[in-house]
C-alpha cells in the first residue's frame, strides 16, 4: 500500500514547501493578510527546514528519522486543512482557502502512501 518511494516524497516535499510560500502570490489572496497568508508561509518554510534534517536521500543533514518526519507532515498539514475554520477565514473568497484545504489533504494522502523508510536503510537493515 505504501507505494511512494522517500525519494520521490523528498522532491515532493521541496516542491511544495516552495509552492506553501509562493501560495499567497500564486493563487491570489497576499492582500487578504493575517494568518491566510502566514500560514502557508510558516509551514512551508517549516516543511523545507525539517526536510533539510530528514534521514532519506534529499536530507542533507539527516537525522529525523522518516517516521517522525512523516508525523510531522500529518500534524501541519491537519493544521494547514483546518486552518480556514480555526482561524476564521474560511468566509473568504474560494481562492483564499480553498489552496489550504487541497493542499493539506494532498499531503496527507501523500503520507499515507509514502515509505516510511529509505531504499538503503531497508537494504542495512536486511543485512545487519
Amino acid at each position: 500500500m505504501r507505494f511512494i518511494p522517500t525519494k520521490v516524497h523528498g522532491a515532493l516535499d521541496y516542491i511544495v514547501g516552495v509552492a506553501l510560500i509562493a501560495a499567497p502570490w500564486l493563487f491570489g489572496f497576499s492582500s487578504v493578510g493575517g494568518a491566510a497568508v502566514v500560514i502557508p508561509i510558516v509551514l512551508g518554510i517549516g516543511l523545507i527546514v525539517y526536510s533539510l534534517f530528514t534521514k532519506y536521500e534529499w536530507g542533507p543533514f539527516g537525522f529525523i528519522p522518516m517516521p517522525v518526519h512523516l508525523v510531522f507532515d500529518i500534524v501541519a498539514s491537519l493544521f494547514l486543512a483546518l486552518s480556514p475554520w480555526l482561524f476564521g477565514f474560511s468566509g473568504q473568497a474560494l481562492n483564499v482557502w480553498l489552496p489550504h484545504v487541497v493542499v493539506g489533504v494532498a499531503v496527507i494522502v501523500v503520507v499515507l502512501f509514502s515509505q516510511p523508510q529509505p531504499a538503503r536503510a531497508k537494504v542495512s537493515a536486511a543485512h545487519a
